[in-house]
């Protein structure tokens, strides 16, 4: 943390389905401001006038990268970030590839942590079917896991994450051990 730097950000990665909003809920519940990274994502699809769907996001999140580089959603929200963090933590709902790690690592130095919340494509898969926003199929969210997997770099944060949480029962555990976390980010 350089000595400027009061306060901390946690980015949340994971796979589609994980479980990383409940889990962003549960720090802003703590005080964290939270940044959700596929605000990027919905407002260039509705300034393309573009139904927001599974196949209208991965493309846009795909444009994006090839036009900014594989970064871009670190980059494009680090206005966002460096406003949140005047006043409070900050949790990072999304983050995605490995480049958007590697530049909030070296951004913000010893200040930023990142939590991995885990759940078998089996439970995830079933979560997504039965979401009210943003629903997918098995199908879809199959294709999706590959997309981010192979297309964005999404391995890399979920396997270098400072804290992973297994999200594959009840939402009293997922609080629990998000509660764990923040207090040993204290």
């Amino acid at each position: 943390m350089s000595p400027n730097q009061k306060f901390k950000i946690v980015a949340i990665v994971g796979m589609p389905g994980s479980g990383k909003s409940a889990v962003s809920k549960v720090f802003e519940r703590q005080g964290y401001r939270k940044v959700r990274f596929g605000d990027v994502t919905d407002e260039e699809v509705k300034k393309q006038g573009l139904e927001l769907n599974e196949e209208n996001e991965r493309r846009v999140r795909e444009e994006l990268r090839k036009q900014h580089g594989m970064a871009a959603y670190a980059v494009m929200n680090l206005p966002r970030i460096s406003d949140a963090l005047q006043a409070s933590n900050v949790v990072i709902d999304g983050l995605y590839s490995w480049e958007e790690h590697k530049f909030l690592k070296e951004e913000f130095d010893g200040a930023f942590s990142t939590v991995a919340v885990w759940a078998p494509p089996r439970v995830r898969y079933q979560r997504l079917k039965n979401r009210t926003v943003r629903r997918l199929t098995p199908d879809e969210s199959k294709a999706r896991d590959f997309a981010e997997i192979e297309n964005v770099n999404k391995g890399g944060p979920i396997a270098m994450a400072d804290y992973t949480i297994l999200n594959d029962s009840t939402l009293e555990s997922l609080i629990s051990q998000v509660m764990g976390v923040i207090r040993a980010l204290k």
